[in-house]
């Protein structure tokens, strides 16, 4: 669901810079529509504006904070505004639904009960990465039941799907007269706890998945892949990642985006895209170390289909909930 005023904030953030850091490259002008005689020029090619989110955990403490507070929105409030005011929101989706047991209030097997939506409705999410090594905690019901309640509350997932082919083939959101297309993969699917696979749940195959974004690519304008990947708690991209996000670019896709690692990870600029090998958390009971308390936020602009800039918006997690930052990056 998508706010009406979206595109007018986004032009308003691009020609008046604020507290957020905004590092965007290169600077995008706007073009006069007529020239000093009069004569009318064509129509500048519409700004798409997408900002993508790293690990959003709504189980364990997040989700005890928020009962305490009766406000299962609470975990994004400070940042809702910001995720709302682009055209496209994007963010990893670390604990499943599910409306069977109890809340989960420790341990590593998370579960978001039901109402915990309402904080990615807030923000304004509109597709959500449920490829990551936390798909399964709640078993095959709890992989069924995440797409079934994220349809229903108008967010599209990617990286799992009802069926394997489903799962390869993304999803495609339309903006400004452009088709952007995401895709979504982990390298694990598991936790530890299950020894058998789910093909719902696209794994980090470089070939299948160059194939998908190749299919995407007659499906729509732009390819966005995202990547559950890492070494947690290493502030460099692995071998593994560095392959992946290489091959995804080279295949056609403009930009990957990580995540996994819990800490933030560097910015590369491949062939025509961008890759934010790891975003670190967004949302998140992480107080072992203050770099599982600061993250980025991914901020890429697109005119028309084409890749025109990207920058970051720093933030820092207070109690388990994000806060725009006033450091630069």
């Amino acid at each position: 669901m998508r706010r009406s005023s979206r595109r007018d904030s986004a032009v308003a953030d691009r020609l008046n810079p604020t507290r957020r850091t905004l590092l965007l490259l290169p600077a995008l002008g706007l073009l006069p529509h007529k020239t000093d005689s009069g004569q009318a020029l064509p129509q500048p090619l519409p700004l798409t504006r997408i900002l993508f989110g790293g690990d959003v955990m709504l189980s364990r403490y997040v989700g005890t904070l928020a009962r305490e507070k009766a406000d299962p929105a609470w975990p994004l409030h400070d940042i809702a505004g910001l995720f709302s005011s682009a055209d496209l929101a994007f963010v990893n989706l670390e604990a499943p639904f599910s409306d069977h047991g109890h809340p989960i209030e420790k341990g590593m097997v998370f579960k978001a009960e039901p109402e915990m939506v309402e904080a990615l409705l807030l923000a304004g999410i509109d597709i959500v990465s449920t490829a990551n090594n936390h798909a399964r905690d709640c078993g095959r019901y709890g992989v069924g039941f995440t797409l079934d309640w994220l349809a229903r509350n108008g967010i599209a997932a990617v990286g799992t799907g009802p069926t394997e082919e489903a799962a390869h083939q993304g999803a495609v959101i339309e903006r400004n007269g452009v088709r952007f297309g995401f895709l979504a993969y982990t390298y694990d699917q598991s936790n530890g706890n299950h020894p058998d696979r789910d093909d719902r749940i696209a794994m980090m195959d470089t070939d299948a998945m160059a194939e998908d974004v190749e299919d995407m690519s007659e499906r729509a304008d732009v390819a966005i892949v995202s990547m559950h990947a890492g070494l947690e708690y290493w502030s460099k991209p692995s071998p593994a990642q560095r392959k992946f996000a290489h091959a995804a670019i080279d295949a056609g896709a403009s930009a990957v985006v990580g995540h996994h690692p819990h800490v933030t990870q560097p910015v590369e600029s491949w062939g025509n895209g961008v890759i934010f090998y790891s975003l670190g958390n967004l949302v998140f009971d992480q107080f072992q170390r203050k770099e599982t308390q600061r993250g980025l936020i991914a901020d890429v602009r697109f005119v028309g289909k084409r890749l025109a800039g990207y920058g970051v918006i720093p933030v820092d997690i207070v109690r388990t909930a994000p806060r725009l930052a006033s450091r630069v990056p």
